[in-house]
């Protein structure tokens, strides 16, 4: 019966995960650290890890999804990528110093906005208008953005990677379904970091727990993401928001009665 509970859990958890990676390049640990705090008893900071893990593979398949559609901007994604990644082990470090926690509330409340946004005020930008910004100012920006992502997800361990498409559509610039495509490449890179520190400081997780959460959302993360290519930029966009906001809200729900 636990072992039943166990693969339930994990594959709900995963599910969540690789469905919101797919559509809106969300990080896994965003709704697979909760998941498993609550009905599991994974130590918090454990959590975090798996799910960070189980976004490398996800992110991955997905980041590749949108390539094959030319929806993946590699070269000017690197400076951002590159502070990312840097940042994501400072915060992962500052973590591990903080007592027992869940992942707080105001990131998911902060979330849900972010949702509305993309539902109510879809990103309409176009490729060409995407191409017109100046190469110094895109660098400043995606270094700047870098920064903030990467302590978010290394110090939260969520929130990362719908940040990160925020950073990319309302202040680089991004069509959406490049700036999704592009977010899940990133964090591709961003989750393998943050779970090898959040390992090294604090050990290895149930490796039964990280194989079937790992599964789990990567068969979730590419359906989804072939699904996001052969749809439109409005539809991409209320998909994403609909998920920030369900992502975060059944989070709320978890952290409040566990």
């Amino acid at each position: 019966m636990e072992l039943l509970s166990t693969i339930f859990v994990c594959f709900l958890a995963g599910a969540g995960a690789g469905i919101g990676t797919g559509f809106a390049g969300m990080s896994a640990a965003a709704v697979i650290g909760p998941m498993l705090v609550a009905f599991l008893g994974v130590p918090a900071y454990e959590a975090v890890g798996i799910g960070l893990i189980s976004d490398v593979l996800a992110s991955a398949v997905s980041a590749y999804t949108y390539k094959k559609s030319g929806n993946l901007d590699i070269k000017n994604s690197l400076p951002m990528m590159l502070s990312v990644l840097g940042v994501t082990v400072i915060g992962s470090f500052v973590a591990s110093f903080l007592p027992e926690r869940t992942m707080g509330s105001t990131m998911q409340i902060a979330l849900i906005f972010i949702g509305l946004r993309f539902i109510l005020k879809p990103v309409t930008t176009t490729r060409e208008q995407m191409n017109a910004a100046s190469p110094r100012e895109r660098l400043i920006k995606s270094i700047v953005g870098g920064v903030c992502v990467g302590f978010i997800c290394g110090f939260v361990g969520a929130g990362g990677g719908m940040m990160m498409l925020f950073v990319l559509t309302s202040f680089l610039g991004y069509q959406m379904h490049i700036a999704v495509g592009t977010s899940v490449f990133i964090m591709a890179f961003t989750a393998l970091t943050g779970g090898i520190s959040h390992f090294a400081i604090g050990g290895m997780p149930d490796i039964l727990v990280v194989v079937l959460c790992a599964i789990f959302t990567l068969l979730w993360a590419r359906i989804a993401a072939i699904i996001a290519n052969r749809s439109d930029a409005k539809t991409l966009n209320r998909a994403a928001g609909v998920v920030m906001i369900l992502t975060s809200a059944a989070i709320l729900v978890v952290n409040r009665f566990k």
